[in-house]
């Protein structure tokens, strides 16, 4: 079955030539927005190939293929935008954050809690985890000594200090 993972969401057009605005936060962009990259547009997953591809202020600018007007893509406006996740080709050992939710957080052979979302800031990607006590791990080498997506656990060090 196709997994497909959510990219974004097209919130305007730019220009006459039909250009979309995308707003995106997905930590794998540079293999997402290049030319001849599939996106798959609305809840029909409307299959798109993106010719021409920008960044401009917050958002990632894209020109699809056989598009050309203005009025030929505002039927796109306001929808969410999808990926495929076998296009992405991950290694065998990389994974993307939104796999992380639901994972249990161990350390020392000793459950802490589940992960139930992922926070962006500025300076770190932090996971929140669920337990009787809620808290945040950062996720960096520091904290992470490994992810297990087959097992379902993320191994963690030094995480005890940060539950309050």
């Amino acid at each position: 079955m196709t997994k497909f993972i959510y990219l974004g969401k097209i919130v305007n057009t730019h220009g006459i030539k039909g250009e979309l605005r995308i707003l995106s936060d997905f930590e794998k962009k540079e293999r997402v927005f290049v030319p001849n990259f599939s996106l798959y547009i609305g809840e029909e997953k409307q299959q798109e190939t993106i010719n021409t591809y920008r960044h401009h202020k917050d958002f990632e600018m894209v020109m699809l293929k056989n598009y050309t007007n203005i009025n030929e893509v505002l039927k796109y406006k306001g929808k969410k935008v999808y990926i495929k996740k076998e296009d992405l080709h991950l290694e065998q050992n990389e994974y993307l954050y939104e796999e992380l939710i639901g994972l249990v957080v161990v350390e020392n052979e000793e459950k802490l809690g589940i992960v139930k979302n992922i926070v962006y800031n500025k300076l770190n990607i932090l996971l929140y985890v669920a337990s009787t006590k809620n808290f945040y791990i950062p996720l960096n080498s520091a904290f992470i000594k490994k992810v297990d997506l087959e097992n379902g656990t993320i191994e963690v060090k030094g995480s005890k200090g940060l539950i309050v």
